[in-house]
């Protein structure tokens, strides 16, 4: 398995569980401004540290499975994951509010009521 395929099923199943959050979240979603800004910093963090890293000695690629393609030093595939963090962290921390404010509404019904 290539870097790229790694890479591809990482992000995926995050953009699939970012979805499911979502929907499970309801009205009380991520903000894509938001999501955009920290996958545009969480990239340019990526490149500049990945590079320092590998220009150190700290770790190579093997480049029979790379695409080829690099930011810096850092090869593309490297960044499916802080942008796979970007998108599902922010659906998960939306979808744990969303659940505790539901939990926290019921509970003031039920005091409510009685």
């Amino acid at each position: 398995m290539t870097y790229v395929e790694l890479s591809a099923w990482f992000v995926g199943a995050a953009v699939v569980a970012a979805i499911a959050l979502s929907i499970v979240s309801g009205r009380r979603r991520a903000h894509l401004g938001a999501m955009a800004v920290t996958v545009a910093v969480l990239l340019t963090l990526t490149a500049v540290f990945d590079s320092v890293m590998i220009a150190t000695g700290l770790f190579h690629y093997s480049p029979d499975h790379l695409l080829g393609v690099h930011i810096g030093l850092a090869p593309l595939e490297d960044f499916a994951y802080p942008l796979a963090g970007a998108v599902l962290l922010p659906a998960l921390w939306a979808a744990l509010r969303a659940r505790r404010r539901a939990r926290s509404d019921a509970r003031s019904a039920d005091g409510e009521l009685a």
